[in-house]
C-alpha cells in the first residue's frame, strides 16, 4: 500500500527524537513538506540531516520553540505558514512520560505537565484548525499513551493529562469533521526510543539494553516492544486520504498491551 502525502504541509511537534523523528522520517518518505519542532537546536540539526540523508528530500525543515507556552505556540504557528504554507496535518507530539505517587507531584509539576501536553495541543488546534476548515482539508493527530484510557496507581500527572487529550480529540473530531478535518488519537504503548535508553543508562545493573527491552516485553501480547517505525506508519495512514473515513477514533499502538480497546 504506497501512501501518500504529496502537496501536504505536516507539523510535528517533539520531531527531533524518537516517535517525532520516525513520524518526520515517514511523512517525508510520503512527499510531506514536513516542519519539526523540539526545543533544543542539536538534535533538530541532526534529525533533519539523517531524514534528508535517509529519505533524498529537502523538504524537511527545523523549528526550534517552546509549545509549553502561547507564546511558543503563536511563533511556532506563524514561522511553519510563512515558509511552508498553511498546515494540513498538525501532529501533537511533545511531551514526557512525567509520573509518580500523587501525594509528591507539586503544583509546579502538574502546571508543566498540562502547559506540555494539553495546552500546547489546545494552543496549536485552535491556531491551525481555520485555514483547514477554510481548505475543506485537514488532520489533527494527538499522541497520547495507553494509560489515558487505563491509567495505573503512580501514573500522574501524565496519565491525567493524557486522558484529556483523548476527550479534547474527541471534541475536536466532532466539530471538525463537517469541515473536512480529521481528528484522531493514537495511544503509545511500550516503544523503543530514545527515553529508553536515558533510562536504561540510568539504571546500573540492568544488563544489555536488548535485554532491558526483553525485560520491558513482559505482559505485552506480541512478546516484544515496539518499533518507532511501526507508530510512524500508522501516523501516516492516519494523515493521508486513505483514512478518509476515519474521524474521532483512539488507536492503540500497544502490541496489545493495553487493558481497553
Amino acid at each position: 500500500m504506497d501512501v501518500r502525502l504529496d502537496g501536504r504541509v505536516a507539523l510535528i511537534t517533539g520531531g527531533s527524537l524518537g516517535l517525532g523523528r520516525a513520524m518526520a522520517r515517514r511523512f517525508a518518505e510520503a512527499s510531506a513538506s514536513v516542519a519539526i519542532a523540539a526545543r533544543r537546536d542539536g538534535p533538530l540539526s541532526e534529525a533533519v540531516e539523517e531524514i534528508r540523508s535517509a529519505t533524498g528530500s529537502n523538504s524537511v525543515e527545523a523549528f526550534g520553540g517552546d509549545v509549553s507556552t502561547a507564546e511558543g505556540c503563536d511563533a511556532l504557528h506563524t514561522a511553519v505558514t510563512e515558509r511552508l504554507g498553511g498546515i494540513d496535518i498538525l501532529v501533537n507530539n511533545a511531551g514526557s512520560s512525567k509520573r509518580g505517587p500523587f501525594l509528591e507531584q507539586t503544583d509546579e509539576v502538574w502546571q508543566e505537565d498540562l502547559d506540555l501536553k494539553l495546552f500546547a495541543a489546545i494552543r496549536l488546534c485552535r491556531l491551525a484548525l481555520p485555514s483547514m476548515k477554510e481548505k475543506g482539508w485537514g488532520r489533527i493527530i494527538n499522541v497520547l499513551n495507553i494509560g489515558a484510557k487505563a491509567p495505573a496507581g503512580e501514573g500522574a500527572p501524565t496519565a491525567v493529562s493524557r486522558a484529556a487529550g483523548l476527550a479534547l480529540t474527541k471534541v475536536l473530531a466532532n466539530e471538525a469533521a463537517p469541515f473536512g478535518v480529521l481528528v484522531n488519537a493514537l495511544h503509545v504503548g511500550l516503544i523503543d526510543s530514545d527515553q529508553w535508553v536515558r533510562r536504561h543508562e540510568a539504571a546500573p545493573g540492568t544488563g544489555s539494553y536488548e535485554d532491558y527491552l526483553k525485560g520491558m516485553a513482559k505482559g505485552i501480547p506480541l512478546g516484544r516492544v515496539g518499533h518507532a517505525e511501526e507508530f510512524a506508519n500508522v501516523a501516516c495512514f492516519l494523515a493521508s486520504d486513505m483514512a478518509s473515513y476515519v474521524a474521532g477514533v483512539s488507536i492503540n499502538v500497544d502490541g496489545g498491551k493495553s487493558p481497553v480497546v
